[in-house]
């Protein structure tokens, strides 16, 4: 499975497999499953999702960290990688867990298509 390095090289991942419908799907079933509303139309933009998961992690970083830490348990985001962010503003914490959700979705949607799961 190919390691992305940013939110970017994700989402071009995605788009190149042909799996960015199931990668929008992965992410609103797990959104859903924390009780986090997060509006991702079929026809959203690589970059209108990344900027829309961004915001909304901000939003629960500042305004509902129970809900924010119930969502990176939802999506499975292991303890260590959110230890390892060395950012200290709201908004650049929030843009590197954007990118640990996506990568995490990104690894579902990539092995349950792999194995026919």
């Amino acid at each position: 499975m190919p390691n992305p390095e940013n939110s970017q090289e994700v989402l071009q991942l995605a788009l190149q497999e042909q799996l960015y419908k199931k990668l929008l799907h992965q992410l609103q079933k797990d959104f859903k499953l924390a009780n986090v509303r997060i509006n991702l139309p079929e026809d959203i933009t690589p970059k209108a999702l990344k900027q829309r998961i961004h915001e909304k992690i901000y939003f629960l970083l500042v305004e509902h960290f129970d809900v924010y830490l119930n969502l990176l348990y939802v999506v499975d985001i292991p303890e260590e990688d959110v230890k390892k962010i060395t950012a200290s503003d709201a908004v650049d914490i929030a843009g590197e867990v954007c990118f640990l959700i996506l990568k995490r979705e990104w690894a579902k949607v990539w092995f349950k298509n792999k194995y026919r799961i």
